[in-house]
């Protein structure tokens, strides 16, 4: 199924309209929100093509909510790219192990992150 609707999920105003802009530019449809409980309930809401989630955030952090919405039935199907500053290997394998299909790590190359999400085309 192409990806044409992505949801961002960062807490950050400055990363969300980075990220926005730079999807919008490529021809994506953007959604928005700022927490992990919103990109759940969002998930489901407008099931998006794919997400784009930052981890560190305040209340349900991104590993959680991405763990969330790839185990719910109504969303699992929806891939997830982990983007976030955490860039330790282990991060990158923990965030693989709740269900991410892929990582990109901050400040976002903004070829790097087109490619990863062509490739799930």
């Amino acid at each position: 199924m192409p990806i044409k609707n992505i949801l961002v999920v960062d807490d950050s105003p400055t990363e969300r309209h980075f990220l926005s802009e730079l999807l919008m530019g490529a021809g994506y449809q953007v959604s928005q929100c700022d927490s992990g409980e919103q990109a759940v309930t969002l998930s489901k809401a407008l099931l998006p093509d794919l997400i784009v989630m930052d981890v560190v955030m305040p209340g349900l952090n991104g590993f959680q909510a991405t763990r969330q919405i790839s185990k719910d039935a109504a969303t699992k199907h929806i891939p997830v790219i982990i983007c976030t500053t955490k860039s330790q290997e282990t991060d990158k394998i923990w965030g693989m192990r709740q269900g991410a299909r892929d990582y990109v790590v901050k400040p976002v190359v903004a070829a790097e992150l087109l490619e990863k999400i062509s490739k799930l085309n």
